[in-house]
C-alpha cells in the first residue's frame, strides 16, 4: 500500500516523545537528527488509521552521515505483560535527515497508537 499523503504537519507529542527517546541512545549523527526535531514535519501516513509516518526536514538543517538508511538503536515494544509487540524504527534519508517513523508489530491487529515511554521502555498497552 503507498503511503497517504496529507498536508504536512508538525510531529504529533506522541511522535515527539517516540523520537526523542530513540535519539536519546548514542550514535554517530545524533546530535544531527536530535537537532532536526524542531523542523520534521508529517508528510503522509502509512495508511488509515496507521501510526506510521513518512517525514520531511525543513531546511535549512544540520544532516547527519549515517552509514545506513536505519537509525541504529534496537527500539522493541512490550505489552503489559511483558511480551514482544513490535519495534519502532527511525529511517533516514541516505543517512542525512529524517523520513520515516515505522511501527513494525508481530500482534494480530494493527497498533492504532504509539507506544509510551514508561520507566525507559516502549510500552504499549493491549
Amino acid at each position: 500500500m503507498a503511503p497517504l499523503s496529507i498536508d504536512p504537519r508538525p510531529l504529533n507529542a506522541d511522535e515527539r516523545a517516540v523520537h526523542e527517546h530513540i535519539l536519546s541512545a548514542e550514535f554517530v549523527g545524533v546530535s544531527q537528527l536530535r537537532s532536526q526535531l524542531d523542523r520534521t514535519e508529517v508528510i503522509a501516513v502509512w495508511g488509515p488509521d496507521s501510526v506510521s509516518v513518512d517525514l520531511q526536514v525543513r531546511e535549512p538543517c544540520a544532516q547527519a552521515a549515517l552509514p545506513k538508511t536505519l537509525v541504529p538503536v534496537d527500539a522493541h515494544v512490550h505489552g503489559p505483560s511483558g511480551a514482544y509487540v513490535g519495534e519502532i524504527l527511525v529511517w533516514t534519508d541516505r543517512g542525512a535527515t529524517l523520513s520515516a517513523l515505522e511501527f513494525a508489530w508481530v500482534i494480530d491487529e494493527m497498533p492504532t497508537s504509539l507506544p509510551a515511554i514508561v520507566d525507559g521502555r516502549l510500552c504499549w498497552p493491549a
